[in-house]
């Protein structure tokens, strides 16, 4: 990063590569899962993260639904989530949230949130309600969860594990050397210590990072020895991308080549799924992890 400014002129932007193309948005099954969020006054990481695979999700009929509300708390400086003082907490959410799940015929749903660090339990306890509607409103349903840090609280995250969900993400988002300038609060050993605590329950643990923002390669393979230590068991790598001008600049983008090399590198290491290319995002095929609980209840 040049002089810590995270501004860049757009005729410093890099352009991107041929094989960063997205589909498109469009078609009727895309159209349908608009129709329903908006209808119900829903939010989608999809749309406030600026996804690149939102075309390809929502085609297929899948969302990753953000609760809470579409403000954060926290001012990450790679999230395209807007950040402020948040609305007040919508009660009734989780009840449309679980009508909008059986209505589009869901099998597999993702679930994250804004930071809420403006509420007394940082939101922990609308998440547990939130899992347990839904699953009550749709019994065969599986569930991921991509949680806040909770700021590393025990008994908030227990609050989460305890609803059930078949896996709980958190992400690491970056290595550690550059988690003080990518994100605002949230600090590299305290996500570990989510992850460990995750990891301990019967709950599948997962966790991601961004690459393309200066790390090198020791440094992910670090990361990925610091996640398998706390009991990891998902990994996610994906390319960072640029949402606005007032974010964090691409330092690299990297070569699809590459992801392949660290795919490789994660499942010699050790985990037991890996989700490694440009495209990837934290959810992306996250319906294929849930599966990992099954096994680890059969054992």
């Amino acid at each position: 990063m040049k002089g810590g400014n995270s501004k860049v002129d757009l005729k410093d932007r890099k352009r991107l590569p041929h094989w960063m193309r997205m589909q498109m948005p469009g078609g009727d099954r895309y159209m349908q899962v608009k129709e329903q969020v908006g209808k119900h006054g829903l939010h989608t990481i999809c749309t406030s993260g600026n996804c690149p695979n939102i075309g390809e999700c929502w085609a297929a009929g899948t969302a990753t639904f953000m609760i809470l509300g579409e403000i954060c708390t926290r001012a990450c400086k790679f999230c395209a989530v807007k950040t402020g003082k948040p609305l007040p907490v919508d009660d009734e959410e989780a009840i449309r949230l679980a009508e909008t799940i059986r209505t589009m015929g869901i099998r597999h749903a993702v679930l994250t949130s804004v930071d809420r660090d403006d509420l007394e339990d940082k939101g922990a306890g609308f998440w547990a309600r939130t899992i347990r509607i839904i699953k009550g409103e749709v019994p065969a349903l599986t569930m991921e969860t991509l949680i806040p840090d909770f700021d590393a609280i025990p008994e908030l995250v227990q609050l989460v594990i305890d609803a059930s969900p078949e896996v709980i993400s958190h992400n690491l988002e970056t290595v550690e050397r550059l988690t003080p300038r990518v994100r605002s609060r949230a600090r590299y050993q305290r996500s570990l210590e989510v992850i460990r605590q995750v990891a301990e329950s019967d709950v599948t643990s997962k966790s991601g990072i961004m690459l393309g923002l200066g790390e090198t390669e020791n440094e992910i393979l670090q990361t990925m020895d610091d996640l398998l230590e706390q009991g990891c068991e998902v990994l996610t790598l994906g390319q960072y991308l640029q949402p606005t001008m007032d974010h964090m600049p691409v330092e690299e983008y990297i070569h699809p080549d590459r992801f392949e090399f660290y795919r490789e590198q994660a499942i010699e290491r050790g985990f037991k799924a890996v989700e490694s290319s440009p495209l990837v995002r934290s959810s992306y095929h996250a319906e294929k992890h849930a599966a990992i609980q099954k096994g680890k209840s059969d054992e």
